[in-house]
Formats: structure tokens, C-alpha cells, sequence
């Protein structure tokens, strides 16, 4: 089965980690919800508490399939400082895990220097954030093992995009159709 590690800092977007962890949770991946913060309740952008499955301090990623940052501010920019991330990031980039961002988050990505020569999408005003990218402002872009959505709205092309990576265009199809979604 394929792990998932989804990060949270206070002001994430709730839409983004939701949907996500919800369809990587219907496709039969392990999904584990990771505070980054001092304890493992997170408050969302707006107002959505949420009890994470684990704290960053308690975890290593040796077995990670994906690694996903959520959107929404200040969560982004909360989860850009905070090294047990960086370094987590950098070593499942070199081993070619990979990594997801959607709205704000692929900034988290940029300043790493992990977007250089990849297509990459961000919430508008964000692009500046993308060091080395090709900004496309599409609303979910693949390149490699980096998958990046726009936004909110994104949510679920995003969580798609995801599955059809790490499990196939047929159980992507399958979700779409249990799911009603009709693109």
C-alpha cells in the first residue's frame, strides 16, 4: 500500500487538505495527517480544528510514496520555516518520492530550489516564490515527481491528479465516476 504524508501548520486551507486526503483515502492509500506545529491540533485558515494523526518530531518518511503541503496562509509560509519539513522534502526529492503542493504552498517547494526547470502552478501573487520554475498558471500541473495545483478550486483536479499518479488512469476513472465527477 502506498503512503501518504499530508503536513498542516495553523491557516492551512481546509478545501485542499480535505479533498485531497479524501480521494488519496478512497484510491486505498495509507494517508497520515502530520502537525508541524508544537502539538497535533491544527486550525485551518477558516476556523476548521483538526486533530493530526501525528507530530513532524514523531515521524521519519522512509516509507513515503508522496509527501503533500496544503495551501492557505499563514499555513504555507508556517510550514516553508519549518527545517524537519526542508529536510524531509530534500532527502524524498533525491529519492525521487513525490511531492505535491497546492495555492501557496509550491512556494515551500521554490525556496528549496526543487522547482528549477519544472512546470509549476501556485496561487496568484505566489509565482515570484516559484525559484527556477515555469510558471504555467494552469489550474493542475505534472512535471516529473512534482504535482502543483492553482487553488481552492483546484481541490479535487488536484486529488485526481494524484491518484492517476501513484495508482493509474483507471483508478482514477473509477473515483471519477464513484464520485459523480464529471470534468
Amino acid at each position: 500500500m502506498k503512503k501518504v504524508y499530508v503536513f498542516f501548520a495553523d491557516g492551512f486551507e481546509e478545501i485542499e487538505a480535505f479533498a485531497s486526503i479524501d480521494v488519496l483515502r478512497r484510491a486505498g492509500f495509507d494517508v497520515t495527517m502530520v502537525s508541524v506545529m508544537d502539538n497535533e491540533i491544527v486550525k485551518g485558515a477558516h476556523q476548521v480544528s483538526v486533530f493530526c494523526d501525528k507530530n513532524i518530531e514523531n515521524c521519519d518518511f522512509y516509507d513515503a510514496s508522496l509527501l503533500l503541503l496544503p495551501g492557505g496562509m499563514p499555513g504555507a509560509q508556517t510550514l516553508g520555516e519549518c527545517e524537519d519539513l526542508k529536510r524531509a522534502l530534500l532527502s524524498a526529492a533525491e529519492k525521487g518520492v513525490t511531492l505535491a503542493a497546492i495555492c501557496a504552498a509550491p512556494m515551500v517547494l521554490g525556496q528549496l530550489g526543487l522547482l528549477k526547470g519544472k512546470k509549476a502552478t501556485c496561487y496568484p501573487g505566489f509565482e515570484q516564490f516559484l525559484d527556477g520554475a515555469d510558471y504555467t498558471a494552469s489550474m493542475v500541473e505534472h512535471d516529473g515527481n512534482i504535482i502543483t495545483g492553482k487553488g481552492p478550486a483546484a481541490a479535487l483536479p488536484f486529488a485526481f491528479a494524484l491518484v492517476k499518479h501513484l495508482a493509474g488512469e483507471a483508478k482514477e476513472k473509477e473515483l471519477k465516476e464513484a464520485m459523480c465527477y464529471n470534468h
